[in-house]
């Protein structure tokens, strides 16, 4: 199998992935029912529940498009500060000009390619430098590998280290400005879409499969999710994970040529209630599916597979130990 190194664009393989990853053929989407809709709730449903981010700062990965342009949208409606990411300038600063428009918010735009972990440790350090705070980390960002094995400038399969190693990195690296802001929350959007890891081929380099490459990474976040869950104090910083919808209707699925089973306002919907809700006070290392609390694939409830994980994790990121205290 060919193996190619991953370039800054990547829009042509996000899409050519799109239909390996969610099981779908051109027109339709596989095991997938038409189910009866509702509208979704959104920031106003929020506000009518008390919810306030004024003063509060938030973090969406991947935010110019999608799910998290929309997430970042309705924080912003709610009065939060929003530091919008992603690699594109101009959508970001639209995205930035959106949230400012709205004027209960307020927002910056960070460029930074995740498929980097140099890159995901400067803009890491710019958000330390910038911000006195973190009340929100929505770990969103999502690349899906194409039909050929591709890796990144640090030789990692692409959708491991985009999906997972470059959050992994993330979240310990701005951990210590959360607990500075607590009660902080941290939020690593999955999939329900999960295939256990070989830890014998981990970056598959002899078995590649473009959907398993996928599912593995975001089985790995919700792993993470529930070993970082053990070792925070869920009083100052709770960590959950969740499938926020299936196959929403987003340039992604849409210029790839597959047929839109949910919204991304239904997907939003699901990531507002893990960052937001009073309900999920204090409630960590959970996974959702959608708005309903799920089981994740059996492996993510395996100490030992989850023990080796996180000792890869922190050899593949150079994370020798937690960052000391922010201040």
């Amino acid at each position: 199998m060919s193996t190619k190194i991953a370039t800054l664009s990547r829009r042509t393989t996000l899409l050519a992935g799109v239909g390996i990853a969610l099981g779908a053929t051109s027109g339709r989407v596989f095991g997938q029912e038409a189910a009866e809709k509702r509208a979704p709730e959104n920031e106003t449903y929020w506000a009518r529940m008390g919810v306030s981010l004024q003063g509060k700062t938030v973090l969406v990965t991947g935010s110019t498009d999608g799910l998290g342009r929309e997430v970042a949208r309705q924080l912003g409606a709610l009065g939060a500060f929003v530091i919008v990411h992603g690699r594109n300038q101009e959508r970001g600063e639209e995205v930035v000009r959106t949230i400012k428009a709205a004027g209960a918010g307020d927002a910056a735009f960070h460029r930074a390619d995740l498929a980097s972990l140099s890159g995901v440790a400067a803009l890491a350090e710019t958000i330390m430098e910038t911000y006195d705070r973190l009340d929100v980390l929505v770990n969103n960002a999502a690349a899906v590998s194409g039909p050929e094995r591709q890796t990144t400038a640090d030789g990692y399969e692409l959708a491991f280290a985009v999906n997972y190693l470059a959050h992994f990195l993330l979240t310990y690296r701005l951990l210590p400005l959360l607990e500075a802001s607590a009660p902080a929350r941290i939020v690593n959007v999955s999939s329900m879409g999960q295939t256990p890891i070989d830890f014998a081929d981990v970056m598959m380099e002899r078995g590649y499969n473009p959907g398993d490459a996928y599912r593995r990474s975001k089985l790995a976040q919700i792993m993470f999710t529930i070993d970082l869950a053990a070792e925070l104090d869920a009083r100052h910083v709770t960590v959950n994970s969740l499938h926020p919808a299936r196959s929403m209707n987003t340039a992604r699925v849409i210029d790839g040529g597959f047929q839109p089973s949910s919204t991304v306002e239904e997907g939003a919907e699901a990531t507002m209630q893990l960052a937001v809700s009073p309900e999920l006070v204090g409630r960590s290392g959970l996974y959702y599916n959608g708005l309903n609390e799920a089981k994740a694939n059996a492996q993510a409830y395996d100490t030992a597979a989850r023990a080796k994980l996180r000792a890869l994790s922190f050899d593949l990121t150079g994370l020798a130990r937690r960052p000391p205290a922010f201040g």
